[in-house]
């Protein structure tokens, strides 16, 4: 079981162990829409810097410039209920699945 630790006003701290109810909601706990968001742009973020060098070398592909506006425009395209399968990630690999994640040839 895991042991829950409580800090009360007064300072002192009690330490019990979770019953098998608190332990299952526990394990079962989803993130919250804040943090899938903060995921979800960092994950992007690393996207955009990865493929800075194809501005930077000049000679940018169709192709490479709407991946890149894609990525820039996922907080506006995509709301909360689509932050799930935005972060949704592949068994075999944990590669991303969600086609705007992938970047052109």
């Amino acid at each position: 079981m895991v042991d829950e630790v409580i800090v009360k006003s007064t300072g002192e701290v009690v330490k019990r162990t979770l019953t098998a109810d608190e332990e299952t909601a526990w394990n079962n706990r989803q993130p919250s829409n804040a943090y899938k968001l903060e995921a979800i742009r960092h994950i992007r973020k690393k996207l955009l810097q990865e493929t800075d060098i194809w501005v930077l070398k000049g000679n940018i592909t169709t192709a490479q410039s709407n991946y890149r506006q894609a990525l820039r425009d996922i907080p506006s395209n995509y709301d909360s209920s689509k932050y799930n399968e935005l972060l949704e990630r592949d068994d075999s690999d944990g590669s991303l699945k969600h086609s705007v994640w992938t970047k052109p040839s």
